[in-house]
C-alpha cells in the first residue's frame, strides 16, 4: 500500500480545532529532532504514575478518606488541584533551573538553548491561556459579567464551546506537562530529570508545610510524601545515568 498523503496546514489547523487532546499532544510532547528517546526509561515512567495512582488510591480508601459518592468527588477534586498545584510549582522552578543551565553553558550553546527555550515556554502560556477562560465565563466579579453582557447569546455560546474545549485540552495538558515536565527534553535530554528531581522535593516540602492528609497515620503519610520525590530521583538519576551511554553528560551540554 502506498503511504497515506501528508496532511496539508489546512487539515491540521481543523484536526486542532475540533480535537483538543490532539492540540495537547503538539503542545506538550516534545519534538526536537534528533532528541535522544530511551523507550526503557518511558515504561519506568509509565509504570511509576500507574504505581503512585495506586498507591493514592489505597492510601485514601484504606484510611477511610474515601467512604461515599460526596468523598470520591472530593477526593478527585482535591486530586486535580494537586496536579495543578504541581503545574504552577512546575512553572515557578522552570526558570530558575533552566536560566541556571542557559548561563552555565558557554558561546553558541547558550544561544542554543534560549531559542529552543521557546517552545517550553509556548506550552506554558497555552496551559495559562486555556485555563483563563473558565473565570472569563463562569467569574462573577463585574468586569466578567459586564463582557459577558456586552457578547450577549451568541458570544456566550461561542464562549461556553471555547470552556468546553480548553476543559479537554487543559486536563490532558497537565498531564502531559507533569510526564514530560513542560517539553524540556526540546531545550536539552538532561533538563527534564533534573528539573524533575527539583519538582518533586518542591512538593514533598509543600505537602509537608500545608500538613498533606491529614486523617492518615503519622508513617504512613511520611511514606507517602517521601516516597514520590525519592522514587523521582532515582528513576532520574537512572535517566541521566543511560543518557550518558549515548554520550550525553553536563559537560558535553554546557561546552560547545
Amino acid at each position: 500500500m502506498p503511504p497515506a498523503p501528508e496532511p496539508t496546514r489546512r487539515q491540521r489547523i481543523l484536526r486542532c480545532v475540533r480535537n483538543p487532546l490532539y492540540t495537547a499532544q503538539l503542545v506538550f510532547r516534545p519534538s526536537r529532532p534528533g532528541r535522544v528517546e530511551d523507550p526503557s526509561v518511558g515504561r519506568l515512567q509509565l509504570w511509576r504514575t500507574l504505581l503512585g495512582i495506586a498507591a493514592w488510591v489505597w492510601l485514601a480508601v484504606t484510611y477511610g478518606l474515601v467512604s461515599d459518592e460526596g468523598d470520591v468527588k472530593g477526593a478527585l477534586s482535591d486530586r486535580f488541584s494537586q496536579s495543578w498545584i504541581s503545574v504552577l510549582v512546575l512553572i515557578c522552578t522552570f526558570p530558575v533551573v533552566v536560566g541556571a543551565f542557559v548561563v552555565a553553558a558557554q558561546g553558541e550553546q547558550r544561544r542554543l538553548y534560549l531559542r529552543r527555550a521557546l517552545r517550553s515556554l509556548g506550552s506554558i502560556g497555552a496551559l495559562m491561556g486555556a485555563m483563563a477562560t473558565f473565570p472569563l465565563a463562569m467569574a462573577p466579579d463585574p468586569v466578567t459579567k459586564g463582557f459577558r453582557d456586552f457578547i450577549g447569546l451568541p458570544g456566550k455560546i461561542v464562549l461556553g464551546l471555547m470552556c468546553l474545549w480548553s476543559a479537554g485540552f487543559a486536563l490532558y495538558g497537565i498531564g502531559l506537562a507533569l510526564v514530560h515536565v513542560l517539553r524540556t527534553a526540546d531545550i536539552h535530554e538532561l533538563v527534564p530529570p533534573s528539573l524533575a528531581i527539583v519538582l518533586s522535593w518542591e512538593l514533598a516540602l509543600i505537602d509537608l508545610i500545608t500538613g498533606a492528609y491529614p486523617g492518615v497515620p503519622l508513617l504512613a503519610r511520611a511514606l507517602f510524601i517521601m516516597g514520590a520525590p525519592a522514587t523521582v530521583t532515582a528513576l532520574s538519576w537512572w535517566e541521566m545515568h543511560r543518557l550518558r551511554g549515548h554520550g550525553l553528560t553536563l559537560r558535553q551540554a554546557l561546552r560547545p
